[in-house]
């Protein structure tokens, strides 16, 4: 089988979008890290990455959007995401911890009726691991 690649840079953001999109509020930043290490109780996997979470992102872990394996319907979704406090009609960028379950949270986001998500695939892994990024705990 031959797959593809049609890579679109404007779906994917950087450390410095993100930053921006952290201070200014143009994006919500939805984290899929499971809730406790987006609150900073639980230390992350990797050694050397702080705890905690981007200055105003929201918790959306992705474990909690799955059920038998599959995404759950979109109707469950929207809820969940009204009360992580997403609103699908403003635009998102996803974020985890490495950059995978980001994009499970961003299916799930636009299986909701999100029409605007991008992806930080620097993820935690970069902004936990800095010294020059605020990061947030509770």
């Amino acid at each position: 089988t031959t797959f593809t690649v049609d890579y679109d840079s404007t779906a994917v953001a950087n450390l410095k979008q993100m930053q921006d999109f952290s201070r200014s509020g143009t994006r919500q930043v939805a984290d899929a890290r499971p809730a406790g290490r987006f609150r900073g109780e639980v230390p992350e996997p990797r050694p050397g990455l702080k705890s905690g979470h981007m200055p105003n992102a929201l918790s959306a872990p992705a474990d909690t959007l799955v059920e038998n394996g599959q995404l759950k319907p979109a109707e469950t979704l929207r809820a969940q995401f009204a009360a992580a406090g997403i609103d699908l009609t403003r635009p998102i960028a996803t974020t985890c911890g490495s950059g995978v379950t980001a994009a499970t949270l961003k299916l799930a986001l636009e299986q909701a009726g999100a029409k605007d998500v991008i992806l930080y695939d620097g993820a935690w892994a970069e902004w936990g691991g800095r010294d020059d990024v605020e990061v947030v705990k509770g």
